[in-house]
């Protein structure tokens, strides 16, 4: 036809290649990104190590964000967006969970390569998984004082965390929204109310649902996890300092929310 193809593109657009305002490299800053991955030795595993510890960084980011929005929903009555919020949760969890067989393809002998290097560093002072735990309702004022290498960002987040609204206290509002009431003594009986009455509270009893996925998924995660690390390392003590797999075998007996789990022998 003779027409100057920059013509038929219509001056507002910015789609592809047209508008050539941002790359996908630029956009999420992959060249930052990318330099981030500095191991400490020349052991071939390393970088295996830290690839993936940084990305279970990056879901933790990835699941505080979801799980805010969906205790704020249940605190404004927006049932549906907190059910939401919680699927891609539990979503995310699941691939939590299935991140650690990538690890287990480093053998022990593998990682003793480089393992003296990582001391005193510690999955134990994750910080981000701490706020995870304390958001989730198990919140412990002694990790501000056990995370010596904190800094006081860090630190502060910790704080925010044990002062502001646990995903049960939100819960613990939506059914009080409903005229349920929620004091200790007799929370066990509007928890029971919603559980017989699915015509009138099928939403809380499905959110109630959604919490305790929420409980045992991260349940799993800690399971596998702990099993990865006696794999590895047997019995030896953590490079962080701690007991290693007895001390997270313990903590596979962690309830976020125990009367959830408590209900099932009173229905």
């Amino acid at each position: 036809m003779g027409h100057n193809a920059d013509a038929a593109v219509p001056p507002d657009r910015r789609f592809g290649e047209e508008g050539g305002r941002l790359s996908y490299g630029g956009y999420l800053r992959l060249p930052e990104l990318l330099a981030q991955q500095r191991p400490q030795s020349e052991a071939p595993d390393e970088l295996l190590f830290i690839t993936i510890h940084q990305v279970y960084e990056l879901w933790f980011k990835l699941l505080l964000h979801e799980l805010e929005k969906a205790r704020d929903a249940m605190s404004d009555g927006e049932l549906w967006l907190a059910r939401h919020q919680f699927g891609r949760v539990h979503a995310v969890e699941r691939v939590l969970v299935q991140q650690v067989e990538v690890l287990e393809t480093m053998t022990p002998q593998d990682f003793l390569a480089f393992r003296a290097h990582l001391a005193p560093a510690s999955g134990f002072q994750s910080v981000q998984f701490r706020e995870l735990e304390f958001l989730s309702g198990v919140k412990d004022t002694g990790y501000l004082t056990r995370l010596r290498d904190a800094d006081e960002t860090e630190l502060a987040r910790l704080r925010r965390r044990l002062d502001e609204p646990t995903l049960w206290d939100a819960y613990l509002t939506a059914l009080s929204q409903r005229g349920l009431p929620v004091s200790d003594d007799e929370i066990m009986g509007s928890l029971l109310a919603v559980a017989r009455d699915r015509r009138s509270y099928d939403d809380l009893w499905q959110l109630a649902e959604d919490l305790l996925t929420h409980d045992e998924t991260a349940a799993q995660w800690r399971t596998r996890h702990v099993q990865m690390v006696e794999r590895q390392i047997g019995t030896k003590s953590g490079t962080g300092g701690s007991t290693g797999a007895p001390y997270l075998r313990g903590r596979t007996r962690l309830h976020y929310f125990p009367l959830l789990w408590e209900l099932r022998a009173w229905l």
